[in-house]
């Protein structure tokens, strides 16, 4: 009985208390403002300036929720090999300071409130599209493609992808072809965000069997698609200009978004080229502009939409 009760403190003691601040990890906050921001973006690009108050602010706390349950229940997932990782080893999930069960009651709550709130401030189909976001990144990504192939981030990026169409959707109710361009400008944008960090921690994900790209086509051969999808990216994010959507002051301001991340992007591919191993040093430029990028380009969409 005694020693019964010794291993119960014991246990206790091994793992800490759960916190709201590892409440609050579990939600992965920095992937959220950037996702956020493009569902925002979007809103104020729908309208064409300043959103219906309540809908935005339902966006602000529905999409947060959104995405935090999403966060929560690759976490759970995830926790066998984040233990493993050095990026990861500090989750709460891996300290055990929030059980698998109160993790999961956490997400739970987090999609049931989501739509809730984006459905009674904006619209059904917004609120179905945020949870389109949460099934595709946990089964699709995180329990599917993220173990099994090296094309996952590629496919898997359709998740982070949706917030744009949520935000458009809860101004306008419906799907336009500018909302599309917009889903189709962040998935062609997430590998060369992505795989810049994945440069960085191959080793990583090498050790705990995940087959990102660099760990298993190399670093020649990922660059080479990141080199694809960069173009893609220019692409797509001046063709809304073509098709009248935007005005000449957005189409200037996007090529000199895009002559950056070009000049990023081609610094690391002739590192490559040069028959060169890409290391932190190499990629870190390009992973932390790519977010940088991706914001200010949303930034100067509603802008052009609000002022031209």
């Amino acid at each position: 009985m005694t020693t019964d009760t010794g291993n119960h403190m014991m246990d206790a003691q091994d793992h800490p208390k759960a916190t709201i601040r590892d409440y609050w990890i579990l939600t992965k906050p920095k992937v959220i403002s950037l996702l956020l921001l493009t569902a925002v973006g979007a809103m104020f690009i729908a309208a064409g300036g300043m959103p219906n108050w309540l809908a935005l602010l339902g966006m602000l706390v529905g999409g947060f929720m959104s995405a935090g349950a999403a966060g929560v229940y690759n976490m759970v997932y995830d926790a066998d090999i984040d233990v493993n990782m050095k990026r990861t080893a500090k989750r709460p999930m891996v300290k055990g300071s929030v059980t698998p069960r109160n993790a999961l009651i956490f997400a739970v709550a987090l999609t049931l409130l989501s739509f809730a709130i984006i459905a009674l401030t904006s619209n059904v189909l917004a609120a179905l599209l945020s949870w389109a976001g949460i099934a595709f990144y946990v089964l699709i990504y995180t329990m599917w493609l993220k173990r099994s192939t090296w094309q996952n981030i590629v496919i898997g990026g359709a998740a982070g992808a949706i917030p744009p169409l949520v935000g458009w959707a809860a101004v306008t109710n419906d799907l336009s072809l500018l909302a599309w361009i917009l889903f189709a400008v962040v998935f062609a944008w997430t590998p060369v965000h992505f795989w810049a960090l994945a440069l960085m921690v191959k080793k990583d994900y090498a050790n705990v069997g995940v087959p990102m790209a660099p760990a298993v086509i190399g670093d020649r051969a990922t660059v080479m698609q990141m080199v694809f999808y960069t173009f893609l990216t220019i692409v797509l994010t001046v063709l809304p200009f073509f098709l009248h959507q935007f005005s000449l002051a957005y189409f200037l301001a996007a090529l000199v978004l895009n002559l950056v991340l070009a000049l990023r992007m081609a610094r690391v591919f002739m590192v490559v080229r040069a028959g060169g191993t890409v290391d932190r040093v190499t990629a870190l430029p390009l992973y932390l502009y790519s977010m940088s990028y991706l914001a200010l380009l949303f930034v100067v969409m509603a802008l052009d939409r609000a002022i031209f």
